[in-house]
């Protein structure tokens, strides 16, 4: 009996937490600072589970992305005049994230994006 009980919480507890996972899809305004200078891209993005699709649009020009969700840790890449990936982390509230931004290894930095 208290294996069934064990399991139906362990069920509700991923049921529950699945229910609150954040969703990246729409369209994100970044402000980006960087030693190679500074910027405020546009991301539109799709989730589909952990697969980040979507586009990028700013100082680099225009891009497609890609990337991984995995809890409150996002990844997202894509290739403009260098290999670009930002690593940052979803604020609890799903409407922002920040992070490290590498410019192809050229140029480092830090990121803000908001959910429009």
């Amino acid at each position: 009996m208290s294996t069934r009980i064990a399991t139906a919480l362990l069920a509700l507890f991923f049921l529950a937490a699945s229910l609150f996972a954040a969703d990246l899809t729409g369209t994100w305004q970044a402000e980006v600072q960087t030693d190679a200078g500074n910027g405020s891209p546009t991301l539109k993005l799709q989730q589909n589970g952990e697969k980040i699709t979507g586009t990028y649009s700013g100082a680099l020009g225009e891009a497609k992305v890609t990337g991984t969700v995995k809890g409150t840790e996002v990844t997202i890449e894509f290739d403009a005049q260098v290999h670009v990936v930002y690593q940052g982390k979803i604020a609890d509230d799903g409407k922002s994230m920040s992070g490290a931004v590498d410019l192809g290894g050229q140029a480092t930095g830090t990121f803000k994006a908001v959910k429009q």
